[in-house]
């Protein structure tokens, strides 16, 4: 887009981001709302760098993604009580110089997985215990749900489900177990290794699948489940409502968020 004096920027940083999808959500979203805004790339293996350039600059807002959600903390100037719980920033708000970081990954998985249930006093099972882990197992304790943790590492796994007040098991040992919804907060099953699933959903009995992987739009996973006739939740509705918290943050606006979700879809289609 064509750009001036009032122009103002915002971005995402992070290593790669050549698949990136916020580009063009977000600049669907300041072109519907008739802003005079535009979304750049700032692909960098220099974080400090990198912020330096949006206070010089004065670059609006900021998505962050991999490997930068904990890095970025201490280069802030305040962060948001969530984002510090969590321990992971995925948004900067720029006010006059002054850096906020903000987690909107659980704001988004919570709205994701409330168009389709509920999870107030249901029992879901979370597999991971990564950055995508901490934020919706914090959404889903924000929202009264009864969590338990299965992941690789023992010692990861339990750290998170204590700082949860929830419970873990190997995650091998979820086989003959019953819940109500499984998330997969793991990148297994991810464009180019979209041929792994990260459980077999045939030892299990569950009511609701989400997965936070967006590309393939269907997962593995996600097929067993609907042919199990679960309720499925695609990683991109997560993806798509954090975009919109973002956007929120960002601009004090309501989010368009069909139009968000018709741009990111044409890409991924």
């Amino acid at each position: 887009m064509k750009t001036d004096r009032n122009t103002e920027f915002y971005g995402i940083v992070g290593m790669p981001l050549r698949h990136s999808l916020s580009p063009a959500m977000h600049t669907a979203a300041f072109q519907a709302c008739g802003l005079n805004a535009a979304y750049r790339v700032f692909e960098s293996t220099n974080l400090e760098g990198t912020i330096q350039g949006m206070r010089t600059m004065s670059i609006k807002g900021l998505s962050v993604t991999i490997p930068f959600k904990s890095d970025i903390i201490s280069l802030l100037d305040s962060i948001d009580p969530l984002a510090e719980k969590i321990g992971a920033v995925n948004t900067v708000l720029n006010e006059k110089g002054v850096l906020t970081g903000y987690n909107t990954d659980a704001a988004g998985a919570l709205k994701a997985l409330q168009e389709m249930t509920d999870p107030k006093e249901q029992h879901t099972v979370m597999l991971g215990s990564g950055g995508a882990a901490k934020a919706i197992g914090y959404g889903l304790k924000e929202a009264g749900g009864r969590i338990t943790i299965a992941a690789r590492s023992r010692r990861q796994g339990e750290e998170l489900a204590r700082s949860l007040n929830a419970a873990f098991i190997p995650i091998e040992e979820i086989s003959g177990m019953r819940m109500d919804i499984l998330i997969n907060a793991t990148p297994v099953g991810m464009y180019p290794d979209q041929n792994q699933s990260p459980v077999d959903l045939s030892t299990i009995e569950v009511k609701t699948v989400m997965d936070i992987v967006y590309n393939p739009l269907e997962t593995v996973l996600l097929g067993k489940a609907a042919a199990l006739g679960c309720q499925v939740i695609p990683g991109v509705r997560m993806f798509i409502h954090q975009g919109a918290e973002q956007f929120r943050l960002w601009t004090g606006l309501e989010p368009p968020v069909q139009v968000m979700e018709t741009a990111v879809m044409k890409v991924l289609k």
